[in-house]
């Protein structure tokens, strides 16, 4: 990942997956939802074909995350980094070390997706507390090796990288504390809010060291450079509100034109007036006693 690709690929996934979020959170705020995602009915209800078993969350985090792994250890074709020491080397060096950390952080999100199969597939009912578990697991995993990743750099690129810990770490603290109040719509909001952050920041950190529009290198060495570079991470914070705002407003207008589409006049059940002296079962029970007689 270490390349413009590699981090264009992992940012476009992340806001895939954030945006996601973001229309399934405004329709749950929308529809009052006790829970943001309801939990699936036991597997003899679900049917038998996998698609009925797995949910469609727990197979895109699996591929999402075979996308990102792959080219790491096998990009450009005919590499091979699946090597983690150097046995010609006298001294036994660890080689690859960037690639390594990248597999392990993407790896546990490809875990969280295998448990996620597990948990509803071959459960009797799903175990959602597991899979939170696992998935706050991950973004830990993502924080902990982000704060080694950035040793060694330059100055440059250990403010962003370490710009980008916060939004993770804030994203992985929130899951953990769904793993026992997952009805909590304010923690829906920070995590989605959070994660639009964290995948916008790393589309600009990708330009920012990749590919500045400039044409010229930003220098970690210059403080005013520095300083745009937390500037920048500012706006992004208000820049993901206002997605998520407006967000929550496309939502809210399919959801009031779908829920008055539902409501239209002949649309829903109407009961029959079964109070006393009403005329309508008598006529049904006139009728009835034809069909009887014309049998």
């Amino acid at each position: 990942m270490g390349t413009l690709g590699g981090h264009l690929v992992a940012a476009l996934l992340f806001l895939i997956v954030a945006l996601y979020y973001s229309v399934l959170v405004s329709l749950a705020l929308l529809r009052g939802q006790r829970l943001l995602k309801r939990p699936l009915p036991p597997r003899d209800k679900r049917g038998h074909r996998w698609w009925q078993l797995v949910s469609v969350e727990a197979v895109v985090k699996v591929v999402f995350s075979l996308i990102v792994i792959l080219p790491e250890l096998f990009y450009p074709p005919g590499a091979n980094r699946m090597v983690m020491v150097d046995w010609e080397d006298p001294k036994r060096p660890f080689v690859f070390q960037d690639t390594w950390q990248h597999v392990t952080m993407y790896g546990f999100f490809l875990l969280s997706g295998v448990v996620d199969i597990v948990s509803q597939a071959c459960q009797a009912r799903q175990n959602m507390k597991l899979e939170r578990a696992a998935e706050a697991l991950a973004f830990c995993v993502l924080v902990l090796l982000m704060i080694n990743h950035i040793e060694n750099k330059n100055t440059l690129e250990s403010r962003v990288h370490a710009l980008f810990m916060l939004p993770a770490f804030l994203v992985g603290l929130v899951l953990i504390i769904e793993v026992w109040v997952p009805d909590q719509p304010s923690l829906w909001v920070l995590k989605t809010w959070m994660g639009l952050v964290l995948s916008n920041w790393l589309l600009h950190l990708t330009v920012l060291i990749y590919a500045p529009p400039s044409g010229q290198p930003w220098s970690g060495d210059n403080p005013v450079d520095l300083a745009f570079v937390t500037t920048f991470f500012c706006w992004h914070l208000g820049l993901a509100a206002v997605m998520l705002a407006a967000i929550y407003g496309l939502c809210s207008l399919w959801h009031h034109r779908f829920s008055s589409w539902k409501r239209a006049p002949g649309a829903e059940y109407q009961p029959c007036p079964l109070h006393e002296g009403s005329e309508e079962p008598e006529k049904f029970r006139a009728g009835a006693l034809q069909l009887d007689g014309g049998v």
